[in-house]
């Protein structure tokens, strides 16, 4: 009978050791998953970005790397340009303005092809002729192979008189190299080579 009872607390010993070991083993567990779930999180937070928008609220903005964004930029940067640079109003002022903003996208080939026009007296007509002109740009095709990026933009341009508006298609071509962000030139290119291919009337539309 004595024998009958030390084997039983024997057993219940190595029951108790057991259920120990295992409730060890869950908290081991469960404290592996609370610290890889905090890393996790801390990671999450740091790919993150806080913009505080003119001190009042705050904007969650997700940071991305930014090579897959350049395509993005680039076509941007190329839009920005052409808007500027072919959007005219019958006003010397706005003209210079808008020029002025376009330069800084871009090196001295689209300033020369600026005062080729000018000379020719074709901003002295937009201003006399209180001629509206304005772009729409069809597409824009970049090649990302290889450094310049090569850019060839199609659009049309629209050229509004009081009697009529006339729809040109405008093709040009450039080279986009990298280049340093500032206030001026958010997307960090700079357009090179600037070329017009094409400036053909297509239709004539009268009022």
């Amino acid at each position: 009978m004595e024998f009958k009872s030390l084997k039983n607390i024997e057993t219940s010993f190595k029951h108790i050791r057991l259920y120990v070991m295992v409730f060890a083993g869950l908290c081991l567990l469960i404290s592996a998953i609370a610290i890889f779930a905090s890393f996790s999180f801390a990671r999450e937070q740091r790919e993150k970005i806080y913009v505080l928008d003119n001190g009042k609220s705050l904007i969650l903005a997700l940071a991305q790397d930014a090579a897959a964004n350049r395509p993005v930029e680039a076509r941007e940067h190329v839009r920005r340009f052409h808007e500027l640079f072919f959007t005219l109003a019958p006003d010397k002022d706005a003209i210079e303005s808008n020029m002025k903003r376009a330069f800084m996208l871009t090196d001295k080939t689209s300033y020369d092809y600026y005062k080729d026009l000018a000379e020719k007296g074709y901003y002295n007509r937009i201003i006399s002729g209180n001629i509206h002109q304005r772009i729409e740009i069809d597409s824009i095709s970049c090649n990302f192979d290889s450094h310049p990026y090569k850019v060839v933009t199609f659009a049309k341009q629209y050229i509004v008189r009081s009697s009529n508006t006339t729809i040109r298609s405008l093709v040009t071509e450039c080279n986009l190299v990298n280049s340093v962000r500032s206030d001026n030139n958010p997307q960090g290119f700079t357009i090179e080579k600037f070329v017009v291919l094409e400036n053909r009337d297509l239709q004539t539309i009268n009022k």
